[in-house]
């Protein structure tokens, strides 16, 4: 049992009220507010890095909780001093919006020692699976994973990190056959640079400009979704020419994966970093290589942005954060618009 806060949310320009019903891990006295059109999702805490799922028929989002500790800002960020996390949900887009409480905290990770970055979230029968990173006592980033019975936690984590895991940002696409995979990875903060054939180096080594870009890391998970089946390989973002982005290529992936399937073709959506854009890829295997497609989003407010892509009732929706409310990188909200794509299947840019 933990106590809920009830915030109304507006997807758009139309706000649409649901009920709230006697949904799992939905207990306590809500609280209420208006929202203006394409607002934050919540406003009474600042979340970032969402990732949306829908079970039972409910959307769920599992966002990182930003706060301010007073930790100075420097270029690896780590004035991302997050502490726990927190999960969303709601009955509708567009209706109200659940913040289920503190789902994990730092202090219960008995492997971790700062910055709960990106996490995402996974389904296997009736367990729910919450997937996290965050800098071991050696100050290197790991990925851990955590569970309960409830989508909105608490969520209990395992007492080491994910053999093999590496970086930040961890992503779960689960595909039709029932396989899932966990992506991760992102350079600067993230460390990526500094891993070299599956171990920790320590030092920053980037490929030069004109050389293939760094891509984010795949493998296969355990049937119990809590270890890798197989070693991490790299994931291949091409141009239209067929050849890998190179470093010095503002389209290159920086961090953030979502992987996502429709109509039998595999996209891959990942933030560029400094250009401050979501860009989208696609291919014909979760492993890929992807070919570039374009934006997904325009530039927002803040340093970069982050986010997932969700089907909700047959209608497709980007879940991104920006720092318009605040003006402080580091306090950022998650934000919700339509998705649409072309006839061919290119996903249209999201205007800001």
């Amino acid at each position: 049992m933990h106590s809920r806060r009830i915030v109304r949310a507006v997807a758009g320009a139309t706000a649409v009220t649901a009920l709230v019903g006697c949904d799992s891990g939905t207990t306590g006295q809500p609280t209420a507010r208006s929202a203006t059109a394409d607002g934050p999702l919540v406003e009474h805490i600042h979340t970032a890095d969402p990732s949306g799922h829908v079970w039972a028929g409910r959307l769920y989002v599992y966002p990182s909780h930003d706060v301010d500790t007073g930790v100075p800002p420097d270029r690896l960020g780590s004035q991302y001093d997050m502490r726990d996390y927190h999960v969303l949900s709601m009955a509708q887009v567009g209706g109200e919006v659940v913040d289920h409480g503190v789902a994990l905290a730092l202090a219960d990770i008995p492997w971790a020692d700062r910055q709960l970055w990106a996490p995402d979230a996974a389904r296997k029968g009736d367990r729910y699976y919450l997937f996290f990173p965050a800098k071991d006592r050696d100050g290197i980033f790991r990925i851990g994973v955590a569970t309960s019975a409830d989508p909105a936690g608490p969520f209990v984590a395992e007492p080491e990190p994910i053999a093999g895991s590496q970086s930040i940002d961890p992503a779960v696409f689960t595909d039709e056959d029932g396989t899932t995979y966990l992506y991760q990875g992102g350079i600067l903060g993230g460390q990526l640079q500094r891993w070299r054939n599956g171990a920790y180096v320590g030092t920053d080594t980037y490929p030069a400009n004109d050389e293939p870009a760094l891509g984010p890391r795949v493998a296969r998970l355990t049937d119990d979704l809590l270890g890798l089946a197989e070693p991490v390989r790299e994931v291949v973002v091409l141009d239209e020419a067929g050849r890998p982005l190179r470093q010095g290529d503002p389209r290159r992936f920086f961090e953030g994966s979502w992987v996502h399937r429709r109509a039998g073709r595999y996209y891959l959506m990942y933030s560029t970093g400094e250009s401050r854009q979501l860009a989208w890829a696609t291919g014909d295997s979760p492993y890929g290589p992807f070919t570039y497609g374009g934006t997904v989003l325009e530039p927002v407010d803040g340093w970069t942005t982050q986010g997932s892509i969700v089907e909700v009732g047959g209608d497709w929706y980007l879940l991104y954060h920006d720092a318009s409310r605040s003006g402080v990188d580091h306090l950022r909200d998650v934000r919700i618009a339509p998705l649409e794509y072309d006839q061919d299947g290119g996903i249209r840019t999201v205007p800001r």
